[in-house]
Formats: structure tokens, sequence, C-alpha cells
């Protein structure tokens, strides 16, 4: 694990660079045949909607994968992030049509911890609305 990021040149309060996901239902598709989370609330607009939901929402576990992406992508190396976490607070509603969902996910800083780690809180929303809740990530620095 080789963090492109240098502990001495981060503070607490330090944003990472805020990202944008469209995820539209061949990402799911995508997803369920990755994962093998074949749940039909995830493909299936009648089924979703039958049981209450909006539509067809996205996988929890993805939503959870593209906002990680936004503290990988800035240490540089996956690994490099030893710990993390989030609560599900909202699904992610995503229709069939030519844009689908947008997932705007932020990040900051929050602590230095010991051994040259920090701690990220991240922030997710889908038409503004927080879609994860209590988002941490652990990091190792260089």
């Amino acid at each position: 694990m080789t963090a492109t990021v240098d502990w001495d040149e981060v503070d607490v309060g330090d944003a990472l660079p805020a990202q944008e996901f469209r995820v539209q239902r061949f990402d799911l598709v995508r997803y369920a045949g990755a994962s093998g989370d074949f749940n039909v609330i995830h493909w299936n607009e009648r089924v979703a909607t039958l049981v209450g939901l909006p539509n067809v929402i996205a996988h929890g576990m993805y939503t959870m994968a593209i906002a990680g992406r936004v503290v990988t992508d800035w240490l540089g190396d996956p690994a490099a992030m030893v710990e993390y976490g989030v609560r599900f607070t909202r699904p992610v509603v995503v229709p069939d049509d030519d844009i689908g969902a947008v997932v705007v996910v932020t990040a900051t800083v929050a602590d230095k911890l010991a051994d040259r780690r920090v701690r990220i809180d991240l922030t997710a929303t889908s038409t503004d609305q927080k879609v994860l809740g209590q988002a941490r990530a652990v990091a190792q620095l260089a």
C-alpha cells in the first residue's frame, strides 16, 4: 500500500476532489452479474413499485463502492484505504431514461490519527438527498 498523498501535506478540514457518478440501469445489470445480487428490485420497475419503492433502486453496496472511489482516487492506491463503512439512509432511485441517477460525493479529512493515518468523512447525495450516512474511511498515508 503506497498512497501518493503525504501525511505532512494534509490538514484536518482539507476537502478531497468532489465527484459525480451517473448510475444507469445497465450499471445495475453489470453490478448484479459481478456481485451475484439479482434481487428483482434492482432491475424490474413493476416489482419495485409493487413493493412500495418509487422505481428501480441501485444496490446499496454499489452506491457504497462508487462513493469510496472518491477516497481511493485521491489516495492513488485503493489498498491505502484500510477501513470503510457507511449506513444506508436512502436508496438511489434509477429511472429508465438516458440520464439515470446522479450521485454526488464529497469528502473531507476529519482527523489525523496515529501511524500516518487519516479519517475521512464522506457525504453522498442523489436528488439533493443524503443516500449514505456515517460514511467514513480510514486511510494510510505516505
